[in-house]
């Protein structure tokens, strides 16, 4: 809570300095600021400009969690997404986690770490909307390998498609949209389910910077037991130049299902 008291002190005093507002940027054209799928968990319908490249990274990002007296904290040490525009309305995407460590301490005071690589994930944004509307669509097919060992990641492949939907209304509100359909492996590696996850993204812009609030939940269809999870997410983003962006965030978890707290700041680039 404290993390959110603070983004928000933030955002109130960003607020004045602002000489004008403008629309959260959702553009894909060249000229347009950078347009990201991060902070939070959602994605934007913006793709990146033909022939140039996009670097969207968590500097940093802590996950804590406590169920049944243990407690697990997970650190990611980047988290970069690199993106290459296609066409004038596409891009693809390769995310890839470099080394992340799990450390877990039962009720009882054991501790176990485990450290490695994460899995890759191969992302296609094709943008269905006009490159600079008040409504943005696209359709996102992505696909996980498993390229991280057991515990650290599940050593299946998985994937999904979104629908990032954005809509712009005047005096720097931007809602976004994200239906998103999951294939994902059962829990005992016999066989895949469903999962589906959606969430309510309402950002507000104060010049330079934008402030992110979102709820986010995930219904896991796993043949054993279904998994839900409910997250609120709040996050600052700040772009001193067009092709620069910093951001800082936290994701609170709303259910025992959810990691109590997910903390990070990252920093975007296109060239």
């Amino acid at each position: 809570m404290t993390t959110m008291r603070i983004l928000l002190s933030i955002a109130l005093i960003a607020s004045p300095l602002a000489a004008q507002q403008a629309a959260v940027p959702t553009a894909s054209m060249t000229e347009a600021p950078i347009c990201t799928d991060r902070p939070t968990k959602s994605n934007f319908a913006c793709t990146v400009p033909k022939g140039l490249i996009q670097i969207e990274a968590d500097g940093f990002n802590w996950l804590r969690n406590s169920s049944g007296g243990t407690r697990t904290d997970q650190l990611l040490f980047t988290n970069p997404t690199f993106k290459y525009g296609l066409s004038d309305s596409s891009d693809v995407q390769l995310n890839w986690v470099p080394f992340t460590t799990i450390r877990s301490r039962d009720a009882a005071g054991r501790v176990t770490t485990l450290s490695g690589v994460g899995d890759i994930t191969v992302r296609f944004k094709q943008r269905l909307a006009s490159a600079d509307g008040a409504f943005q669509l696209a359709i996102l097919p992505f696909v996980k390998l498993p390229t991280a060992k057991l515990g650290v990641g599940n050593g299946k492949v998985e994937g999904g498609v979104a629908v990032p939907i954005n809509i712009s209304v005047p005096g720097g509100w931007t809602f976004t949209l994200g239906p998103q359909l999951d294939v994902l492996a059962d829990f005992d590696g016999n066989g895949r389910h469903a999962g589906v996850t959606g969430l309510i993204n309402i950002a507000k812009q104060f010049g330079e910077f934008t402030l992110y609030n979102e709820i986010w939940t995930s219904q896991n269809f796993d043949p054993e037991s279904t998994l839900s999870q409910y997250s609120y997410d709040v996050s600052l983003a700040w772009l001193p130049q067009p092709t620069l962006q910093f951001d800082v965030g936290a994701n609170v978890g709303l259910n025992r299902n959810t990691p109590d707290l997910v903390a990070y700041f990252g920093i975007s680039t296109r060239f």
